[in-house]
């Protein structure tokens, strides 16, 4: 053979072994016969299809791929599995993010193997590629984000399918005639999978709640409240054992905590709060001092530890508020009521209490149970008028109160403090709860007050947890904002 024919054989077998590869890279759970390979990259010729079993051979003793059975080749894997969170992009791949490294692993749209975004899965890791992000395939799902879905019916004869709203939901959920449970065509639904055949392209499911038809205010509003799992009742158990909390006072636990009743108390919130779980205290000392209390609703003197209620609570993890609703943490009877710092009712709080000079300058702190009576509750823009006109109820108060959280933000900036200030939009609702104007609300002086002292608090409880009674570090941790 000549040194020219060499040389183009050879150049045609490194092809070839380069598509060989590939193919075993794009299924590198399945193994193959030389003749699929060969079908595979269009290899008809049976002299070249003998060069496919040749190569293949090569391989295998090279250890570059494996022979698992007589005649059949896969690709070789170093069983290097990781596990992570399956995070979908808009055209049909994923990532897998881990945790124990920043470094995702590129999931192709054909690898995903019924994965769905959010799910927490197993991930064979493919041998990386010089220059290029780690790859893989999923090969086992450890556990479902969710199973239940909101979407538009769309109708056939005899089946449905549920068009899901989420764009990170990229498969729709087939639904039989029987399990429609009297969805209409073009309702949105919320349908939940019962079932994933091996090769079946969707899922399959069951509407378990009709929620109406798309536009309709408070159909969209469940929507988006099914949609992100924000519940919308609270169980009949939590709502019983918040039911047995009593309204009134004990008198025993009085006598327990530090009382600030007679003290000049008040609360500033927005014009739109129902609960008050934040309060402002100030009084002169004999020193020339003044004594300044911020208070917080003692909501854990009332929820026991592995109760009913403590363990609603930790799975809603906070309050979340919508455009004309609040999906509370709590159940009212707590949120609105007990714990409500409201005017003129004594409340159980726990306190972080302060002795200031009007610098700013704090020269003692404790914190601990208290009991409070609020004296008055201001809106943001009430306070905000006794600020700019200095005239108002309580106005001595909280003009100084003003003029120390201004020196208080100014020291913070000085060192270093992260700014959150943002102009937030929010919406004039008619009586039917739909939009009919927007306006800007913007933190002005009246909201600096508040977070300033609220976070003299927050701070100052983590330097107190941060250190022992010998004021050196205690090994504990806690967040704070500077």
């Amino acid at each position: 053979m000549s040194k020219k024919k060499e040389k183009k054989k050879n150049r045609r077998l490194i092809k070839i072994e380069s598509a060989i590869r590939n193919v075993l890279k794009e299924d590198p759970l399945k193994s193959f016969n030389y003749k699929q390979i060969s079908a595979k990259i269009n290899i008809r010729d049976n002299y070249e299809r003998q060069s496919v079993l040749e190569l293949l051979e090569k391989l295998a003793a090279e250890g570059t791929i494996e022979e698992p059975s007589k005649g059949k080749y896969r690709f070789k894997h170093t069983e290097n599995f990781i596990t992570g969170r399956v995070d979908m992009t808009a055209k049909g791949s994923a990532y897998v993010i881990r945790e124990d490294d920043d470094q995702d692993v590129y999931i192709t749209p054909k690898n995903l193997n019924q994965a769905l975004h959010g799910d927490q899965v197993k991930v064979l890791l493919f041998a990386q590629r010089k220059n290029k992000k780690p790859e893989g395939e999923i090969v086992e799902i450890l556990e479902r984000s969710r199973d239940e879905f909101v979407g538009v019916i769309q109708l056939s004869k005899n089946y449905g399918f549920l068009i899901p709203d989420s764009r990170k939901m990229l498969v729709d959920i087939y639904i039989p005639k029987e399990h429609l449970n009297g969805a209409k065509d073009g309702q949105k639904a919320i349908a939940r999978i019962t079932d994933w055949p091996e090769k079946a392209s969707s899922p399959f499911g069951e509407i378990t709640e009709v929620l109406g038809n798309p536009g309709d205010h408070e159909v969209e509003i469940h929507s988006i409240l099914a949609e992100y799992d924000l519940p919308r009742y609270f169980p009949p158990e939590v709502e019983a054992e918040a039911e047995q909390i009593p309204d009134q006072l004990n008198p025993a636990e009085i006598a327990r905590r530090r009382d600030f009743r007679d003290i000049l108390t008040f609360t500033i919130d927005p014009v739109d709060a129902k609960d008050f779980d934040d309060a402002l205290s100030l009084r002169r000392l004999e020193n020339g001092h003044w004594e300044v209390g911020v208070h917080i609703a003692d909501v854990t003197h009332y929820i026991d530890e592995k109760s009913k209620l403590e363990e609603e609570a930790v799975k809603r993890g906070t309050s979340v508020y919508l455009v004309d609703r609040v999906v509370p943490m709590l159940p009212e009877k707590l949120s609105n009521k007990v714990c409500s710092l409201r005017p003129n009712e004594e409340k159980y709080t726990f306190s972080a209490v302060f002795e200031m000079d009007e610098d700013a300058k704090v020269y003692k702190r404790w914190f601990g149970r208290t009991v409070i009576n609020s004296d008055r509750r201001f809106t943001y823009e009430e306070a905000q008028q006794v600020i700019e006109t200095g005239k108002g109820d309580l106005h001595q108060e909280i003009l100084l109160m003003d003029s120390m959280a201004k020196k208080l933000r100014k020291a913070r900036m000085r060192s270093g403090a992260i700014a959150f200030d943002s102009i937030e939009v929010k919406f004039h609702l008619n009586e039917k709860a739909e939009p009919i104007g927007i306006y800007f609300k913007e933190s002005k002086d009246a909201n600096h007050l508040i977070e300033e002292f609220m976070l003299l608090a927050n701070r100052s409880v983590a330097e107190f947890i941060g250190k022992g009674k010998d004021g050196k570090p205690s090994g504990q941790t806690f967040v704070y904002r500077i």
